[in-house]
């Protein structure tokens, strides 16, 4: 029904920059909000950033704001998440989600219909 396919992932030093890209596919996609989660190790998966279905509005957590931009393609089903000035406690497995239809603004874990594979980011010297 949806498919989602993150790549981008990697090793990257502390101040350095990565470009997550999420494939998407299926009914709706471009109709619909999408958004970033991640997961550290030992800890519960967590929000990063949501953007409407046309890009116009974008909402982050506070410990990215600033530093991450979310941005889509909907001409190429495409979701992206530019990290640039990474930290150590960045480093996660971040995955691309699509949340429900009614779901809060930024969304829950709980709302989210459909999730990706996750990619791997670590920030490491």
């Amino acid at each position: 029904q949806v498919q989602l396919v993150e790549s981008g992932g990697g090793l990257v030093l502390p101040g350095g920059s990565l470009r997550l890209s999420c494939a998407a596919s299926g009914h709706m996609i471009s109709t619909s909000r999408m958004a970033w989660f991640r997961q550290a190790p030992g800890k519960e998966r967590e929000f990063v950033a949501v953007i409407t279905w046309n890009g116009y509005s974008s909402y982050y957590t506070d410990s990215v704001r600033g530093r991450f931009t979310i941005s889509r393609d909907n001409a190429n089903n495409t979701l992206y998440l530019q990290m640039n000035t990474l930290k150590p406690e960045d480093t996660a497995v971040y995955y691309c989600v699509v949340p429900k239809g009614n779901s809060m603004w930024p969304p829950s874990r709980d709302e989210v219909a459909f999730w990706g594979q996750g990619t791997q980011v670590t920030v490491s010297s």
